[in-house]
């Protein structure tokens, strides 16, 4: 009896059990992804403020590296097997994501440059595209971050500096004159300094900018960054105290020629192409070179009610615990002033209400949703929606909720929405608002890394190709006639060369694997970028082949080793099969899926349109579009896949013989109601197109399983061929 029929049944069924139960999972997490991205499109927070992810399509391999390494929830989420931006709202320029993507797929940009009037424009040194001489850095330029800011202000005042180098001195009493004294400030002072530059720095406030108004031991992300003449911060998070005292500490002791008290007004441009800076505070600073780091937060947003010149109105709350048996009002509706009312509604005693214009919250990071849930259900907070403040009174605020007024008895106000940016100072300072002046975006480069690997892989291979025939009188000989060969010795399995050639394949493949802790999240080692590790993981990958192929003396035998030898092959053909035909698929499903909200878009605008003339026209359209995409979209299983293709059909057709009858009934003019039956057909068909294509990225995705189980194979028949080879040394060379 032989057993060998029932084992290979019992392992494909199980295999197949695997890869369907797999794939069920995966298509039901993706509805759950798919519903959010809806909603966020609904709510309006799939859109960023400044910066957030761009990923291309084309170079996504569905790794999901972005996903896990973005510390803010829900940013990025893998739909159709691809990254795709969900909450961009919740972005912050981390660049995390972009770093950790190991085919150069992700990168952090602006948003909309080419449309948006509240980003200056400047060069790649950050000075100004119209007026030379005048620098940005911070959270002015559009990136928020710290590490992002200390870097701008080190650039600044390096560039600077190799400018008056090349240039001489200049007349003005100072090189460079800093406004601003939060992250970016500090850090352009400090390398100021270094670089032995004339310079003072100026600020209206104190030190510190915006994080010096973030609430008592707020959590501030940043990332490792070196900042000058102090050293690194190795941390990706700090308490906005420790960040003062780090930054109040370098100041003392580095003496940095530091005012405060003095806010920025005006620059007054000089012949020579020095600049007068004027400010509301004493006299006039002139320097050669201006950096404004004056943050984005400008000054507080007022409301311009009666009543708000009041001592108990604040624009900001640094400590929370000074608060307590109070009733206090919140009003705003980003993470400013969620996490000022939580802080609030978690002192004994008092009774805090979140007052927002808005229906809903849309763009405040995850955490400080699931924060104010939790406190909504504690009950420590109230909410008041689509309200407005009327007045503030002594001991009470009016407001307008809907179309009722309510008073509010009220102890302290917090006006939380947001500040006047200074763009208009800077504007007539010199600094460009306009998209036109921005520099063009240069096409990216390929920077996957899978051009540097094919090539050292290439290089590996030719080195190989030329040993082989410079020792062709060798390598074509058969087995029986190597022996008598005199470079046998050391070109046989088991001769120096060929062992040397054997150790070096299994280094190479050891060193391959370690793409694999680098990629898992869970491994601590954070060592170059997992781009590098995927670039050297292709190498080896390749090299390994070839280096096991030499040590085989180009003519591996029918043993373990050379069964090794054929799974690596077929471990390296997966590979390639899954990096361009699994990247392709789902750019074409996403894509689809991309058209589909296009086409829903405009029956949306059109529907608006019919509803204001023929009310419910809209409304049934809608319905009726939704209806056939939910028909035709991806489904669990290929029977349900083929009676929903035959069912759309029908339906497609029932459906706009319907809406042409009851758009004739209604006076609709024919050249609208073919639009609609258009629009109504492409919805179909994208639709269908779309779940064709999620089915053929299902199937290839299996490549992916088929990649790794092989290369698990594989690795138990190198060890089985290993352990053979010390057990019996050159007896079984292959």
């Amino acid at each position: 009896m032989t057993w060998t029929p029932l084992v290979v049944l019992a392992f494909g069924l199980t295999w197949a059990v695997l890869v369907l139960w797999c794939r069920r999972r995966e298509l039901a997490e993706m509805a759950g992804r798919t519903e959010e991205l809806a909603e966020a499109k609904a709510r309006g927070s799939h859109e960023a403020r400044l910066q957030y992810p761009e990923v291309d399509l084309a170079k996504c391999i569905g790794c999901g590296s972005c996903v896990r390494a973005c510390p803010e929830e829900g940013v990025l989420e893998l739909i159709h097997g691809q990254a795709i931006v969900v909450h961009g709202a919740r972005c912050v320029g981390h660049g995390l994501c972009a770093k950790e993507c190991p085919t150069g797929g992700v990168v952090v940009r602006i948003g909309d440059l080419e449309e948006r009037r509240d980003i200056p424009a400047h060069t790649a040194e950050l000075e100004s595209t119209q007026t030379p001489g005048i620098y940005l850095a911070g959270e002015v330029t559009g990136f928020a971050l710290v590490k992002t800011a200390i870097d701008h202000g080190r650039d600044v005042a390096r560039h600077v500096a190799s400018k008056s180098k090349a240039r001489g001195p200049s007349g003005a009493p100072l090189d460079l004159l800093i406004v601003g004294a939060g992250p970016a400030g500090i850090s352009c002072s400090l390398e100021a300094k270094e670089q032995g530059l004339r310079f003072k720095t100026v600020d209206q406030d104190r030190i510190g900018g915006t994080v010096a108004h973030y609430p008592r031991q707020k959590m501030v992300l940043t990332q490792p960054v070196e900042l000058p003449r102090y050293g690194r911060l190795n941390r990706n998070s700090y308490q906005k105290e420790e960040l003062i005292e780090i930054w109040n500490e370098v100041v003392a002791r580095e003496e940095l020629p530091l005012e405060t008290g003095r806010t920025f007004e005006s620059i007054e441009h000089q012949t020579d192409g020095s600049f007068l800076v004027h400010f509301t505070e004493g006299a006039a600073i002139h320097a050669g070179a201006v950096c404004l780091a004056l943050g984005r937060r400008g000054s507080p947003r007022r409301l311009d009610v009666p009543g708000e010149d009041l001592p108990k109105v604040s624009y900001g709350l640094v400590d929370a615990q000074s608060f307590v048996d109070q009733k206090l009002l919140v009003v705003g509706g980003g993470d400013s002033a969620i996490e000022a009312a939580i802080a609030l509604a978690e002192q004994p005693g008092n009774e805090v209400t979140l007052s927002y214009r808005k229906h809903a919250f849309f763009r405040i990071k995850a955490r400080n949703e699931s924060r104010l849930a939790q406190s909504l259900e504690n009950g420590r907070l109230r909410v008041i929606y689509n309200s407005e403040v009327l007045a503030i009174d002594t001991d009470s605020v009016l407001l307008m909720e809907g179309d009722d007024t309510r008073n509010l008895a009220n102890h302290h106000v917090f006006i939380l929405a947001g500040g006047v940016p200074p763009f208009e100072k800077l504007a007539q300072a010199g600094v460009s608002f306009d998209p036109r002046d921005r520099p063009k975006l240069v096409a990216d480069q390929d920077t996957s890394g899978l051009f540097v690997a094919l090539l050292w892989a290439l290089v590996g291979t030719a080195f190989a190709l030329g040993w082989t025939y410079l020792f062709r009188d060798y390598y074509t000989l058969t087995h029986a006639h190597r022996t008598e060969h005199a470079m046998d010795v050391w070109l046989r399995p088991s001769g120096r060369v060929g062992l040397a050639l054997g150790i070096a394949a299994l280094g190479l493949m050891l060193f391959n694997l370690a793409y694999l802790l680098r990629k898992a999240s869970w491994f601590p080692l954070r060592a170059f970028s997992l781009q590098a590790w995927m670039t050297s993981h292709v190498v080896t990958g390749i090299l390994a082949f070839v280096t096991v192929l030499m040590h085989a003396a180009m003519s591996p035998k029918n043993t373990v080793g050379g069964r090794a030898l054929v799974a690596l092959g077929i471990v390296i053909t997966t590979g390639a099969i899954g990096r361009y035909f699994y990247a392709f698929v789902p750019h074409a499903t996403n894509g689809r899926d991309m058209q589909l909200d296009e086409v829903r878009a405009k029956l949306t605008g059109l529907a608006a349109e019919l509803d204001r003339e023929h009310r419910g026209m809209g409304e049934r359209i809608g319905r009726e579009l939704e209806l056939l995409v939910r028909e035709t979209h991806w489904k669990q299983s290929l029977p349900k896949r083929a009676l929903a293709l035959v069912r759309s059909r029908f339906r497609t057709r029932a459906s706009r013989s319907a809406l042409r009858r009851e758009a004739t009934e209604a006076g609709l003019p024919p050249a609208q109601i073919r639009t609609i039956e258009g629009l109504m057909r492409t919805a179909q068909r994208t639709a269908l197109a779309a779940a064709h294509f999620e089915d053929l990225r299902g199937l290839l995705a299996s490549w992916r399983y088929l990649h790794r189980w092989i290369a698990l194979l594989m690795i138990v028949l190198v060890g089985l061929h290993v352990a053979v080879a010390l057990r019996y040394g050159g007896l079984i060379s292959q």
